[in-house]
């Protein structure tokens, strides 16, 4: 059996996150629900880290333990070092794989791998989404049905201020009419990223099978087949003899 996947999740899982409205639905935060749903896969295994661990969870040891990070943060975005966003961004770019969940376009992190705003607009008033699978041959749809349904859900709309994304695997629908690309892929460098809308934190979305697939099914895509040890720039001798005319 190849060398099992290994996942950190990461969330900020800040004061309001133990609030009643959020803890009564993820009463350990949604960062263990999420590794407890992925460590049931055999090809996973799946850890945790909060902004409150030693280096804000993103020391140098948790990321050497990371082929695939997810990433839900929300109110604070603004507090995460630049040092360890330019650390994570740097290890991307050699091959670490990335899921951003959520808030997380609103990141550091993910505006710094994507160079653009990540703007777009938004409403919670409980409504309605409908999930399509858009893209059904990719791997991240494997097993995810041509469309589902979450009763509750925050709206996020278009436009979307990102760079075209290599795929477009999911597109939602809100039930006050606004559309939204919310799941997308990206290759930065040897890094592969996915960005999955579902997961406001007062509704229960990481419960649901579908969106725990899309989820599985997007570690296993984002997994690094290779990875490299820096990204400078090193001088190089020629392979073949070089000679004037």
């Amino acid at each position: 059996m190849s060398e099992k996947i290994k996942v950190t999740v990461w969330n900020e899982y800040s004061d309001f996150q133990k609030e009643q409205a959020v803890a009564s639905i993820y009463p350990e935060g949604m960062h263990k629900t999420i590794a407890a749903f992925l460590n049931k896969d055999a090809e996973i295994t799946a850890g945790v880290s909060v902004i409150a661990d030693e280096e804000q969870g993103l020391s140098e040891k948790v990321l050497d333990n990371t082929d695939v990070l997810i990433w839900w943060g929300h109110r604070l975005h603004g507090e995460v070092k630049d040092e360890f966003v330019k650390r994570v961004i740097n290890r991307v770019q050699r091959g670490m794989g990335m899921v951003f969940l959520h808030s997380g376009h609103e990141s550091k992190l993910f505006k710094g791998l994507m160079g653009t705003s990540g703007f777009l607009c938004w409403r919670e008033a409980d409504e309605k989404s409908r999930i399509w699978t858009v893209s059904p041959n990719h791997p991240i749809a494997q097993g995810v049905p041509e469309q589902f349904l979450l009763e509750r859900e925050e709206m996020y709309g278009e436009p979307f201020g990102i760079p075209e994304p290599d795929e477009v695997v999911f597109i939602s629908w809100f039930e006050g009419g606004n559309v939204f690309r919310s799941g997308v892929t990206f290759h930065r460098e040897y890094g592969k990223i996915f960005y999955f809308q579902p997961g406001h934190e007062t509704y229960p979305n990481y419960h649901n099978e579908h969106v725990q697939r899309v989820i599985t099914n997007a570690v296993k895509w984002a997994r690094p087949l290779l990875r490299v040890d820096s990204r400078s720039c090193p001088r190089v001798d020629a392979l073949e003899k070089i000679g004037k005319l």
